[in-house]
């Protein structure tokens, strides 16, 4: 008898100043690759700040709401996402894919539904993200991958944006910032080429020298990082 296929709800969001079909060739590519996994995935477009036609300054703003754990009555674009995937992810497994300010939206969200008992088998993958600090709780669920240059240095500057950082104190020792107390359970730099807004470009000239575009680097490392899950 054949298994059937495990279903999966997948959302990918959004940053700022982005293209209704920004992420088309990205979504044909998860797709063809969770289904030959035996994965029967349902994947949503959504744009938290709203799409390319919106004013960047107050989408901006918008992000700003997202990128910490205490202001509960912000996170705009996470309650947004909150409010459009509530009803889809209960009882259902759920891979959030936010690219900018959609990996903060996407963490918000994810943490609202959590603590709201209506999602709990889920993970959140952040690209070319802002730093958000990530609750301990949520630590091994979040990933985050950003540009690195030929040298291994960062070179997206929004993923400079934010803080991941904290105090910390063992016994009696003086406090010391550490700049990762925060930080997502797993952070990796992809060598893409290109600038912020190209992890998801799969045509010249975001193809290296061994023929491998942006889309399958950044693709080929999440479906690393979510092995076991998957």
């Amino acid at each position: 008898m054949a298994v059937k296929p495990s279903t999966l709800q997948v959302f990918l969001l959004a940053g700022v100043k982005t293209t209704t079909c920004s992420f088309n060739a990205c979504k044909d590519r998860l797709e063809e690759q969770l289904r030959s996994e035996g994965i029967d995935p349902n994947i949503h477009v959504l744009f938290p700040y709203g799409d390319a036609s919106r004013n960047l300054i107050k989408q901006v703003l918008e992000v700003k709401t997202d990128l910490s754990n205490r202001m509960r009555a912000g996170r705009i674009g996470g309650r947004q996402v909150w409010q459009q995937i509530k009803d889809t992810v209960k009882g259902e497994r759920a891979l959030l894919i936010g690219h900018s300010g959609g990996g903060a939206a996407a963490y918000q969200a994810a943490k609202m539904l959590a603590e709201a008992g209506i999602m709990n088998d889920f993970r959140v993958v952040q690209v070319g993200s802002p730093r958000t600090p990530i609750d301990p709780s949520m630590r091994e669920r979040v990933s985050y991958f950003h540009s690195i240059d030929s040298w291994g240095k960062l070179n997206d500057p929004i993923s400079r944006i934010g803080s991941w950082g904290g105090w910390i104190r063992t016994g009696r020792s003086i406090p010391r910032w550490n700049r990762f107390k925060y930080a997502p359970g797993y952070v990796e730099g992809i060598p893409t080429l290109g600038g912020h807004a190209h992890y998801f470009r799969n045509t010249a000239p975001y193809i290296d020298t061994d023929s491998v575009c942006n889309l399958d680097k950044t693709i080929g490392r999440v479906r690393e990082w979510l092995k076991g899950w998957l």
